[in-house]
């Protein structure tokens, strides 16, 4: 009978540890992701997975329906829009939240609204693209559920494109990063909005909220948020020597908190995370049981090299283990995939690679699987 088993493994890396590991990362975020842009792997995730309130960077997702209808020509950026009453009276001065400080009837530019939404975080901005663009802001968030869910973003349910308190709006904050990178590596051209420091309209200049822009070298966007439900947030991008992160942080007490956390955690993104290889991967890691073959044991390595990005520390903690039904029944060929090897390190996601075969194993004849069934009957026997 086959059975699924572990078989624990000391990589290169580090040493194999079967206690609990201590907590390489923390933060008072209630939510937190780091992301490597490149890979698209989680590097550390505090309830990464679990959908959250995300108020203004919900306007990443805006911008993106707007980016993926300029991509397929459907608008240009000088097309206008007219500024309607209700985009006005929900997204304007009087409502005291952000807003892009547009006037009933106005004609606005496709290009402008964008930076209203991006720079100012602009209420007002959203609607009168929501309006323009799908005819009502409801008719507009069920297409950036439905644009989100076709990228792979599972979590992620819009009722509004401005991001104002609603039930069952929500994303994680794994899905937000990994708009972010779908954003920078898709749409170069309009990511860079987000860096913008500033903009003026009708007169009145408004800073640009990403407490990190002009603060920390190489950092070039995302999207601030805040609600009194949802506490202090930030998406954030930042490069370094070629490297890219990705933050993504929700739930802290105050935008002071929010630029401190912010800061340190992106500082940390570059400075305690590293790539290592994980072993050779022509290297025999380990010799698995085989059934009815003509040897008793075949040989698997990995299908192809593997370098874990994770936090220093984790590695020296890092637990591997190699998971497969067993006994492997022959015959096999070399190359065939029989096993999955599972990294686990602290603080991030388990990475599971496949294990080849190395040699190939022929089935016994019938004698052969008499004797050998009547072998395994007498060793189990013992």
């Amino acid at each position: 009978m086959r059975f699924l088993r572990f078989l624990g493994l000391c990589l290169a890396f580090g040493g194999l540890v079967p206690v609990a590991t201590t907590q390489i990362l923390d933060t008072p975020a209630e939510y937190a992701v780091i992301m490597d842009f490149e890979t698209g792997e989680i590097l550390y995730s505090k309830n990464g997975e679990e959908p959250m309130i995300p108020a203004s960077m919900t306007k990443m997702m805006t911008a993106h329906v707007v980016f993926d209808r300029l991509e397929r020509g459907e608008i240009t950026l000088d097309d206008t829009f007219t500024v309607s009453e209700n985009a006005w009276r929900k997204g304007g001065w009087a409502t005291g939240g952000s807003t892009m400080g547009l006037k009933i009837g106005e004609q606005v530019s496709v290009e402008d609204l964008l930076r209203g939404v991006i720079v100012l975080s602009g209420n007002d901005a959203c609607i009168v693209l929501a309006e323009g663009l799908s005819g009502s802001e409801e008719a507009f968030a069920r297409e950036m559920t439905a644009l989100a869910q076709s990228m792979g973003l599972t979590s992620a349910s819009f009722k509004n494109a401005s991001g104002l308190d609603a039930e069952g709006h929500r994303i994680s904050a794994a899905d937000l990063a990994r708009l972010a990178q779908r954003e920078i590596s898709k749409y170069p051209a309009y990511y860079s909005y987000y860096a913008e420091p500033e903009m003026t309209w009708n007169g009145i200049t408004q800073q640009n909220r990403n407490p990190l822009l002009g603060r920390m070298q190489g950092a070039d966007g995302l999207k601030t948020g805040h609600l009194s439900v949802s506490g202090f947030g930030l998406t954030a991008s930042a490069v370094r020597d070629g490297e890219r992160r990705i933050l993504v942080i929700n739930g802290l007490e105050s935008r002071a908190d929010r630029a401190r956390e912010a800061e340190r955690l992106m500082r940390l993104a570059f400075t305690a995370f590293e790539s290592r290889a994980v072993t050779n991967p022509d290297k025999r890691l380990a010799d698995l049981d085989v059934w009815m073959g003509a040897q008793r044991t075949v040989g698997v390595r990995m299908a192809e090299p593997l370098s874990v990005i994770a936090h220093k520390r984790a590695f020296a903690q890092g637990q591997s283990e190699i998971i497969y039904q067993g006994p492997l029944e022959a015959p096999i060929t070399a190359g065939d995939e029989v096993a999955t090897l599972r990294v686990t390190l602290d603080g991030r996601e388990p990475i599971e690679v496949p294990l080849l075969a190395m040699e190939s194993v022929k089935r016994l004849d019938f004698m052969g699987r008499a004797i050998e069934g009547l072998s395994r009957m007498m060793e189990g026997g013992q």
